[in-house]
Order: C-alpha cells, then sequence, then structure tokens
C-alpha cells in the first residue's frame, strides 16, 4: 500500500490589523518621549536672560518640546518607532512561522 505524503507548508502571517496599530502607536510615543528628553539636554525651552518670559516660559516649556518632538515623529521621526514596532513583531513573525 502507498501511503500519503504530506508536506507542512508554512502558515501565512496572520494580520493583526488592530495590535500592530497599537504597537505602532506606542513605538511612535515612545519616540517622542525620547525626542523630547534630547531636544531638553540640547537646550531647546531654556530660559533667556533677556526678554525671555520669566517663570511661565519655564513652566510650560516641557509641553512645547513634547509638540515638537510629536511633529517630528508625524512627518518622519529619526526610525526608532519603526526599529521598535519590527523588532516587536519580528518575535511574532518567527513563531508563527515555526522558527
Amino acid at each position: 500500500m502507498t501511503e500519503a505524503v504530506r508536506l507542512s507548508l508554512p502558515v501565512p502571517v496572520a494580520a493583526h490589523p488592530a495590535a500592530d496599530a497599537r504597537l505602532r502607536a506606542l513605538s511612535q510615543q515612545l519616540e517622542a518621549g525620547f525626542l523630547a528628553e534630547m531636544l531638553g539636554h540640547a537646550g531647546l525651552g531654556a530660559a533667556r536672560q533677556s526678554f525671555g518670559g520669566g517663570a511661565g516660559e519655564e513652566q510650560f516649556a516641557s509641553f512645547l518640546r513634547q509638540e515638537q518632538a510629536h511633529a517630528m515623529v508625524k512627518a518622519g521621526g529619526i526610525g526608532l518607532a519603526e526599529s521598535l514596532f519590527n523588532a516587536m513583531t519580528e518575535g511574532d513573525r518567527d513563531a508563527q512561522h515555526g522558527k
């Protein structure tokens, strides 16, 4: 008698659009936080010695840096969010392929 030969084919990667969208959004938030910190250390929003905004300028400078960082990420950022997203989803894809 002949036996049927069964081949195991890799299962295609199942798309999880909701999970991917959430991971991408979280990656972008992390990149924006990183950029805001770097902008702060670079001196953006530091109080000026003359013609400054006083105490109000110092208190709200972090909000300005955060919004500028979000705008930078929205414009493409530095690629950190994409790297994080790819690293987080790569393990999931490897598990689905049986690697």
